[in-house]
C-alpha cells in the first residue's frame, strides 16, 4: 500500500485529468488521437465525478488539484491551467453562515502523465476514463457538466 495519506479541507478545488489515446474510429482519422477525461464514482450515490477536495493551509490550490488526483484517482500528471470558478451547493456544508451549502470551486486541467497501481482512496473510488461525450452523460451534477463542455472543451481547443 502507498504511504500516501488522504488530508481533509475546508475550501473547494478539482482538476478534470485528461490523456490522449490513439484513435480507431473513422470519425476522428482527421484528429488522429481522442482525448478522455477521468472520472471516479462518487461515495455517496450514482454517477461520477472530477477528482475533488479542499487545500490546507500550507499548500496553494495548485498543489491541492495535483494531491487530490493522486489521493482520489490514484493518477499524476501535470497542472496544466485553470478553467474557471463554478459554484454548487453541497449538504455537507451546510451551516449557520450558509444555510443552503452554497460552495465555490477553482477547475484545473490535469495532463495524466502515471496511473498508479496503489493509491490512498483505491478502496473507494474506482477510475473511468471516458469520452468527452460519454462522460457528459456521467457526470453526477449540471454544474460539472457546465465546467467539462464550456470550460475545459473550450481551454482545449484553444490549446490544442
Amino acid at each position: 500500500m502507498s504511504d500516501l495519506v488522504a488530508r481533509t479541507g475546508r475550501l473547494q478545488q478539482r482538476c478534470i485529468p485528461f490523456r490522449y489515446r490513439s484513435s480507431n474510429e473513422a470519425d476522428d482519422v482527421k484528429f488522429g488521437k481522442v482525448v478522455e477525461v477521468l472520472m471516479i464514482n462518487s461515495t455517496s450515490g450514482p454517477g461520477l465525478l472530477f477528482p475533488k477536495g479542499g487545500w490546507e493551509n500550507d499548500e496553494t490550490v495548485e498543489e491541492a488539484a495535483v494531491r487530490e488526483a493522486i489521493e482520489e484517482a490514484g493518477v499524476r500528471g501535470d497542472l496544466m491551467d485553470f478553467i474557471g470558478f463554478y459554484h454548487f451547493k453541497s449538504k455537507t456544508h451546510q451551516d449557520e453562515f450558509s444555510p443552503e451549502g452554497l460552495c465555490k470551486a477553482a477547475m484545473f486541467a490535469l495532463f495524466v502523465k502515471e496511473e498508479l497501481n496503489s493509491w490512498p482512496e483505491q478502496s473507494t473510488r474506482t477510475r473511468n476514463w471516458l469520452t468527452i461525450p460519454k462522460a457528459l452523460q456521467s457526470c453526477r451534477h449540471e454544474w460539472m457538466k457546465d465546467a467539462l463542455e464550456n470550460g475545459f472543451c473550450k481551454w482545449l481547443a484553444q490549446n490544442k
